[in-house]
């Protein structure tokens, strides 16, 4: 086999703001790996709240490489890639996520079944995605709320954290009154004080949010655990859920985790944490980073195991270089093609310096 990949930019069609930060684009690694002339792909985003910077995807690329390059066939990749497999473990989660990514549609294309036949879902599986609105002044938000309303987004997650949480209050009251059948989820990105979440999070409920992702600051899962004691809505963590140690010690406390495959290392772990949450009363969000069509397509494939979906960051890019999960319209579902079903949107892999070869 012959792993290879190609670094690219991928810009945001505008600038994204959540209360720690402003994205306007993202650094991507594409990732290809070649067998019996067929291709896999996979794609990591550069990330610095993740501390995975894209020279570090390229490093750890280079590292694996000589040990995937020496495996015969896909098959024994998967077996060897596992997060505790000789191959996969230690490598960056991203970076993992990103070759078993390629190795599950390479292993799909060669069986010419759909990645979901090979996680165990026999039918196709789709989902109403949630639409991120950002931190942005109330008559903004409201305009896009209509415009992703009238697109067919029933599910809409509205960015919080502003310093005056009255500007957020603001919003989303924005935005329910210009959306008034869609569902609303909230984010603040851990930006709330325990007491702030306490006092806001009726408020917000009264305005029809229907679920808060990581309301107070992360590393305080006991503050975590009180706050959705008392929550009127959902509360899911999310940057306190990165690991499966992480998910185990919130099972049963909080009222979801949102995994997202490029913090837990792929769709086995993120397969591993669903069957982990079973029984305890804590459902599954699926969640993903800004990134192109390939990098979330893996997720795509899991949405049916999901209570909510949050798959929208290639819906964020001014100019996605992949297709095949749709979206547009509110739902993300594969396509029959096997493997990921994901191809180039153009007819040729997208731009970008190659790896060298040693």
């Amino acid at each position: 086999m012959r792993l290879t990949w190609t670094t690219a930019t991928l810009e945001l069609a505008e600038p994204l703001r959540i209360s720690r930060s402003v994205t306007v684009r993202r650094d991507a690694v594409h990732v290809r790996l070649e067998h019996d002339g067929l291709d896999g792909r996979g794609e990591a985003v550069g990330s610095t709240y993740l501390g995975l910077p894209a020279d570090a995807i390229v490093r750890g690329l280079a590292d694996v490489r000589p040990a995937v390059e020496r495996l015969p066939d896909p098959e024994t990749a998967w077996a060897e890639l596992a997060p505790a497999g000789p191959v996969g473990a230690g490598l960056p989660a991203g970076v993992l996520a990103a070759v078993e990514s390629a190795v599950l549609d390479l292993a799909g294309r060669r069986a010419r079944l759909p990645a979901h036949r090979l996680l165990g879902s026999p039918r196709p599986p789709s989902a109403r995605t949630a639409r991120t609105l950002g931190i942005a002044p109330a008559a903004r938000a409201a305009a896009g709320a209509a415009r992703l309303a009238a697109a067919g987004f029933t599910v809409l997650k509205v960015k919080a954290g502003s310093p005056d949480p009255a500007d957020d209050l603001a919003r989303v009251a924005a935005v329910r009154a210009a959306a008034p059948a869609a569902e609303l989820l909230l984010d603040p990105n851990g930006a709330w004080t325990e007491p702030q979440a306490h006092a806001l999070l009726p408020r917000f409920a009264a305005l029809g949010v229907t679920a808060v992702e990581q309301p107070v600051p992360p590393g305080r899962p006991d503050s975590l655990a009180r706050v959705a004691a008392a929550s009127p809505v959902p509360v899911v963590a999310d940057e306190d859920a990165v690991t499966h140690e992480d998910v185990l010690a919130l099972a049963g406390r909080v009222h979801g985790v949102n995994v997202k495959l490029a913090k837990c290392g792929g769709v086995r772990a993120a397969l591993r944490i669903h069957a982990a949450l079973r029984g305890s009363g804590t459902d599954l969000m699926l969640g993903c980073l800004t990134a192109s069509s390939l990098g979330i397509a893996p997720a795509v494939h899991l949405v049916d195991r999901a209570r909510w979906v949050d798959l929208d960051g290639h819906l964020l890019l001014a100019d996605d270089p992949w297709t095949g999960i749709g979206g547009t319209d509110g739902t993300v579902a594969p396509t029959a093609r096997a493997g990921l079903g994901v191809r180039p949107r153009r007819p040729r892999a997208p731009a970008g310096r190659p790896s060298p070869r040693a």
